[in-house]
């Protein structure tokens, strides 16, 4: 029995150490064996494609004026404070007039006096008058020396000349003393336009110098239920931007969209750490007051809508298979892959990613079967296309298809050509599991880590 027992166990563990060797040697065939290629695809479907231009910017009033001082001095009364509403010429603010007041009766005496010069000067010239005409007088009956004539004479032009310098003297003291009243009357400051105060930057007691140029008291907003958003658009984006244009915006103090439209596009350019944008104005009506100057603005201007056309993921345009792909499925490798090449398209140089749409520059054609209608800022329809490779899933295998591109929304594209509704897009394929972009860039210790 304990013979026969040994037997047993030697024969379970003979068929175990066969179970074992066999099951690994499947599991090492199932290793060393390629897997079939697998597709990952998006259906290409009909539908609307709305192109949009995303900018940030800043709401402010559309007039806003800085009410300074013409004059230095202290702040002794302040009228109004933020967020007060003026009208124009209310008084809002006054200096101490004191000084201004003393210069004022300075320079009317100074006017006083010249009137009373003047007076003398006609005096003087009366008295030289009747000392000519005594002297013409004697002259005519040889009584007088003539040098006493021409002294008589020239008395007489000098009093019409005092008179002459005193009329001077007069006006010189009629303007300082208009000098010194209208910086009187700079002392008390007033609005020059119906508004709200936005800012104030003083206080009473605090002394302010108009030296070289008039120092900002009070910032106002002449109507703030009419306001304007400054947008920061970048120079790729702003040639798809025309006046009359509507735009939405949102704050982040309110939910919903706020609606616009284009005013202006400034030709001044700013640039940023190598970035150039420009100033795309909108108008605002604002009838609640919710919007306040100074918020941040996320704007959205639509500048082509497309309607009942084919469409495709971005994705799909930017899949490029490599020959890998091709070698699994037995099919004839096309020329320019490469077995190790990136499974997805380069980035463009200086370009849009691909997929993205054709370049700035207006709209793009109508797509297949003229269905779709383009409704650009101007009102036309473009023509510019860009014509980019599709490759679309047939029976289990790639095949290429040449596809003209128009509109985009970032992630959808309207496509036009010999591809229909219903048809499967590559986006992306593994081999064995395995991406060949992703397994090129592990090969080759990370690579170029992708953006797109």
């Amino acid at each position: 029995m304990a013979i026969r027992a040994r037997s047993i166990v030697v024969l379970l563990l003979i068929v175990a150490a066969i179970g074992g060797g066999g099951f690994a040697l499947y599991r090492w065939q199932k290793a060393q064996a390629k897997p079939p290629v697998e597709f990952e695809t998006a259906r290409i479907d009909r539908g609307r494609v709305v192109a949009r231009v995303t900018a940030t910017g800043t709401l402010s009033a559309l007039v806003t004026v800085q009410v300074g001082t013409q004059v230095s001095g202290r702040i002794e009364k302040l009228f109004v404070d933020f967020n007060s509403e003026v009208k124009a010429g209310q008084l809002i603010a006054k200096l101490e007039p004191q000084l201004f007041q003393a210069a004022v009766d300075q320079t009317r005496a100074n006017y006083v006096a010249a009137q009373g010069g003047l007076a003398k000067a006609e005096a003087q010239a009366r008295d030289a008058k009747r000392q000519f005409d005594r002297a013409k007088g004697l002259l005519d009956r040889k009584l007088v020396a003539q040098a006493d004539f021409d002294t008589a004479e020239a008395n007489l032009d000098v009093a019409n000349a005092q008179i002459s310098m005193a009329k001077g003297t007069i006006a010189q003291a009629k303007a300082a003393l208009n000098q010194s009243l209208v910086n009187l009357q700079y002392t008390k400051i007033v609005s020059p336009t119906d508004g709200v105060v936005i800012s104030r930057s003083v206080d009473v007691g605090q002394s302010v110098a108009a030296s070289l140029q008039a120092p900002t008291l009070f910032v106002i907003a002449q109507d703030l239920r009419k306001m304007q958003v400054d947008t920061s658009v970048t120079e790729a984006d702003i040639g798809k931007l025309k006046p009359g244009m509507s735009a939405t915006f949102t704050v982040d103090a309110f939910p919903g969209r706020f609606r616009g439209k284009v005013r202006q596009i400034r030709n001044s350019a700013t640039t940023v750490q190598n970035v150039v944008t420009y100033d795309a104005v909108i108008d605002v009506d604002n009838p609640e007051l919710k919007l306040r100057p100074g918020m941040t603005a996320n704007v959205t201007f639509i500048w082509a809508e497309k309607d009942d056309v084919l469409r495709v993921p971005n994705a799909a345009l930017r899949f490029r298979p490599t020959a890998e792909i091709f070698t699994e499925l037995k099919m004839p490798v096309p020329p320019g892959l490469t077995a190790t090449g990136p499974g997805r398209a380069p980035r463009p140089s200086g370009g849009t990613a691909p997929g993205a749409g054709p370049p700035a520059g207006g709209p793009v054609g109508p797509a297949a079967g003229g269905a779709a209608r383009m409704r650009g800022a101007d009102g036309k329809r473009g023509d510019e296309q860009a014509e980019r490779t599709l490759w679309l899933l047939r029976d289990g295998r790639p095949e290429s298809a040449m596809v003209k591109t128009g509109a985009t929304d970032g992630s959808l594209t309207e496509i036009e050509g010999s591809v229909h509704e219903g048809d499967l897009a590559v986006v992306d394929a593994s081999v064995g599991g395995v991406t060949p972009a992703k397994a090129t860039n592990a090969a080759s210790g990370g690579g170029m880590r992708r953006i797109f």
